[in-house]
């Protein structure tokens, strides 16, 4: 399995966001990545949503 085509900044934020080594980044397939990020702003939107109430 080649790695992704990420650049090294976005690898990076990645990384950041989703709390995984960049080597995990690089060598997770791009369709996991995206569910990770979905559920992370699904998250992310349940909190401001409770903090308005």
């Amino acid at each position: 399995m080649q790695p992704n085509k990420f650049s090294l900044e976005t690898a990076q934020v990645l990384s950041k966001k989703l709390n995984m080594p960049i080597e995990h980044i690089m060598h997770t397939p791009p369709h996991i990545i995206m569910a990770k990020i979905a559920k992370l702003e699904e998250g992310e939107a349940k909190k401001e949503k409770s903090e308005d109430e």
